[in-house]
């Protein structure tokens, strides 16, 4: 009996206890509705929650009414968020499948929280876990992404895992029940939908057992997987750093590319990308490549460094101390790098402090020319990211000091200097 299929799964993945409050994704389709009655019949209680992504005009408003109307039937608490989803989408820059997922599962997230419920159970069940397995192998992936759908991800559960698509209609019909059909699950539009509708019925031609075939093998990769994140995070503990990852250690890994791969990718890193980062490794540092989640990989003498690229303009942790006094003859300069001392005549505006830019140029003491700043720091042995956090005094767009370096000669004391300016950094309050 399929209930108690289910409620065996449950009890061997540890989904749920014996009884106790769920929150149910009900959408209206066959697999949810098929998944409130199981659970209901296996004696939790249960809560729904609908989301209307207001994608399909009036089949999305169809599909709340009777969510609605089944919730009221079955006397079950229901909780409905309608989403802009076009919208979010387009201010995220995410697809319309992307920006519906993250939607959802935030407002459950959220929605759990109020409501003091552990768990949020999902209706996926085997048909959608070959899918999934599928399009992955399809578009490229690592282990992970042939493993299906894992039964709980966090405090989300689904416990149709053990059944078909075919179970849960056959199971619906025989109690009577009718669900709602989403339309846009029927056309070719999108990959998973071509997969389901043709590149499926092609291998069960060629194989009538390939579903069950593939659930097997991601079932086996599962629990290769459990011994591959370990000698991954055994390697990671080897090459990694506080910086990123040290290219020696790296290379002398068994499988560096995957180590490199698996450190990466949740970076934002593409498998293309990662590909390419690989091959510049042994190549000329300065080199970067900027992932999708806000970091960049920047190939330098012996590291990848991994920054994470800050969207906000930051504010110095520091703050500047002036103070001008006469020239006396028994003036010394400090030696602090903390304290620079300049003509105080040669200022003719306010100064300021930002961070080193690109194209930066200044006249480094006892020079007479124009350097670029990128090269005085690369003089230094300064990797890009330690470039990127140097902090200038400036006037009037000129550099006056690069802290804790040079100041620039043109702002100098010499044998006219009358007035010196002593400035010096201080901890922000």
């Amino acid at each position: 009996m399929l209930v108690n299929r289910v409620a065996t799964y449950i009890q061997k993945e540890k989904l749920l206890p014996e009884q106790g409050k769920v929150l149910i994704a009900l959408s209206g389709g066959a697999d949810s509705v098929a998944l409130l009655h199981i659970l209901m019949a296996l004696g939790y209680t249960c809560e729904a929650a609908h989301c209307n992504f207001t994608l399909r005009g009036e089949e999305s408003d169809r599909d709340e009414r009777f969510v609605r109307a089944l919730c009221e039937t079955l006397d079950i608490p229901l909780y409905v968020k309608r989403f802009d989803t076009h919208r979010y989408a387009s201010e995220k820059q995410v697809s319309i499948e992307m920006a519906a997922r993250e939607l959802r599962y935030d407002w459950f997230a959220s929605l759990r929280q109020q409501l003091s419920v552990p768990v949020t159970a999902v209706a996926h069940h085997r048909d959608d876990s070959v899918e999934t397995l599928l399009l992955n192998l399809i578009r490229g992936t690592g282990l992970h992404g042939l493993r299906g759908i894992p039964p709980r991800n966090g405090a989300v559960i689904r416990p149709l895992l053990c059944t078909t698509r075919e179970e849960l209609t056959t199971y619906l019909d025989e109690l009577g029940q009718p669900y709602v059909t989403d339309s846009s699950n029927l056309t070719n539009r999108y990959t998973r939908n071509n997969i389901r509708l043709n590149l499926l019925p092609l291998l069960r031609e060629i194989n009538p057992g390939v579903d069950k075939n593939l659930i097997h093998t991601s079932d086996a990769l599962r629990q290769v997987s459990l011994i591959y994140d370990q000698a991954i995070e055994d390697a990671k503990e080897r090459v990694q750093t506080q910086e990123g990852i040290r290219i020696g250690a790296l290379l002398k890994e068994t499988a560096p590319e995957t180590v490199l791969f698996e450190i990466l990718y949740p970076l934002g890193f593409s498998p293309e990308q990662v590909r390419s980062i690989f091959r510049a490794l042994p190549g000329q540092p300065g080199r970067q490549f900027a992932g999708s989640r806000g970091w960049r990989a920047i190939k330098d003498r012996e590291m990848l460094l991994l920054v994470k690229t800050d969207t906000h303009k930051e504010i110095a942790p520091f703050r500047l101390v002036t103070q001008t006094i006469l020239r006396t003859p028994d003036f010394v300069i400090p030696r602090e790098k903390q304290i620079a001392c300049i003509d105080a005549d040669k200022i003719h505006a306010p100064l300021e402090i930002r961070k080193w830019q690109p194209g930066d140029k200044f006249v480094p003491l006892g020079m007479k020319g124009k350097k670029l700043l990128s090269d005085f720091l690369t003089d230094l042995k300064y990797s890009l990211p330690r470039k990127e956090q140097q902090w200038l005094v400036c006037c009037d767009n000129q550099i006056v000091w690069v802290i804790g370096e040079r100041i620039d000669d043109r702002f100098r004391i010499d044998e006219k200097t009358e007035r010196v300016m002593r400035i010096s950094i201080k901890p922000s309050e």
